[in-house]
Order: C-alpha cells, then sequence, then structure tokens
C-alpha cells in the first residue's frame, strides 16, 4: 500500500544532522520529495540540499523551491545552558534567532508554495523547558516559548487557507546536539531517571511525531504543542 507521504513536497530547514536528519530518512523512505536546507552537506543523501545558515544575513534560498510545497519542518535549536546571571542579551539573541527568527523568515520564504498546495502543514521544534521551568534553561525556554505561541497564532490565522500549524516539545533526546549531556553512561542513566519512562529519548521518536503532523493522515490536527518528552511535562517522576 502507497504512502500518503509519496509523491509530496516537503522542505526540511536544519536537515543536517540529530531529529532533522532523521526526519529527511523518514520521509524520504515513505516516498517524499525532500528539499533540505542547513548548514552541512547533505548531497549524497538529498538532491535538493541548499546550503543556508539561519544566523547569516543572507535571504532564505526560495528559488530553490517547489512551485507546489505540501510541508514544512524548522528544525534548527541550541541548548545554551548557563545561570541567568551570566547570560548574556546577546546570548538571548542569537537563542532567538535560531529558534524564533529563523523559523519566521522559513515560513515567509515558503508560504507562497505552501498556498499552492491547497492543504499544507508546517512543524516547528520547541522543548518541554518551555513548559517545565527548568535551572539554566532562561534563554532557550523563551525563544521556544515564543515559537509556542508563533504556531499558536499561525494556525489560527492560516486555518482557512487549509495551512496547519504545530509543533514538537521533546526532552532530551540522544542526538549530536547534546552529546555534551550524554557524554557518559552514567550522564545518560541519570538524565533518563529524570524522566517518569525512565529513559532519554532517541531522534527517531520526535522525528517520527514530525512526520506524521506532516502527512495528511493528521489534517485534523492544527493549533497543538506535542510533547514527545517520557511524560516528563505532564506526569510526577515518583
Amino acid at each position: 500500500m502507497a504512502s500518503s507521504l509519496a509523491g509530496r513536497n516537503y522542505l526540511v530547514v536544519g536537515a543536517s544532522s540529530g531529529i532533522g536528519e532523521e526526519l529527511v530518512r523518514q520521509l524520504q523512505e515513505h516516498g517524499a520529495h525532500v528539499h533540505a536546507w542547513g548548514r552541512q552537506s547533505l548531497e549524497d543523501q538529498v538532491k535538493q540540499w541548499t546550503y543556508w545558515d539561519v544566523l547569516s544575513e543572507e535571504p532564505a534560498p526560495t528559488q530553490t523551491l517547489p512551485e507546489v510545497l505540501h510541508g514544512l519542518a524548522y528544525m534548527p535549536g541550541n541548548i545554551p545552558l548557563k545561570p541567568f546571571h551570566r547570560t548574556s542579551l546577546e546570548d538571548f539573541r542569537q537563542t532567538m534567532n535560531i529558534n524564533l527568527m529563523g523559523a519566521v523568515q522559513s515560513i515567509q520564504a515558503a508560504l507562497p508554495a505552501l498556498k499552492n498546495a491547497g492543504a499544507a502543514s508546517v512543524v516547528l521544534m520547541s522543548t518541554v523547558a518551555a513548559r517545565v521551568g527548568m535551572p539554566f534553561h532562561s534563554s532557550i525556554a523563551a525563544a521556544k516559548a515564543a515559537l509556542e505561541g508563533l504556531t499558536l497564532s499561525l494556525a489560527s490565522e492560516y486555518a482557512g487557507q487549509q495551512i496547519r500549524f504545530n509543533a514538537v516539545a521533546p526532552s532530551l533526546t540522544r542526538t549530536p546536539l547534546a552529546g555534551s549531556l550524554l557524554s557518559t553512561p552514567e550522564k545518560v542513566e541519570a538524565s533518563g531517571k529524570r524522566h517518569p519512562l525512565g529513559r532519554v529519548g532517541e531522534a527517531s521518536e520526535p522525528a517520527s511525531a514530525v512526520r506524521f503532523l506532516l502527512d495528511p493522515e493528521s489534517s485534523w490536527v492544527t493549533g497543538q504543542i506535542w510533547g514527545v518528552d517520557g511524560g516528563m511535562a505532564n506526569l510526577k517522576n515518583l
């Protein structure tokens, strides 16, 4: 049976590693045509790969997009863990630029092609730290909370045009970005124990949630923040 993703066009921004790279693999495995923007080459995996750094002053490479785009996934992020008194204004600006302003720029660039699809889906990446207070997370929590607000606002604004907006909010996931936090078996075990399900996440798990939200099978889901966090946001860990 053919996948409902087969033959459809998707843009993945921040596709070079971790959850973004896994999402690209899953989309292609289901027969989707993937256009990828990122800082590290994916030319050996994706034919339509274009270099773009969300922190650069270069405009998004809209000329690389197809006329019709069925979905966009914005995957860039960072984990700038610092005490608040040591977090500079520049730290806040950079984190906001990576997580929020890059998403704004990507959505605005892709919007004409998304509208041409007749029905499309945009998925953004948040974090459990936007809803659960955690020490040393002030800049990333603020940026991702802003991203969640953007998700809800755009979901309302574009519902009439059948463009859905959702966000996936993972907890600590085994990716290169989190490498320093999971660099020893002891750190992995300690981090796992903080979650009700007793382990950290794997990149395939939030990627699968993003893939489903991009799929037309999720066509009645919009304006949602989906926690893929081992239960951390809503469950008490005894």
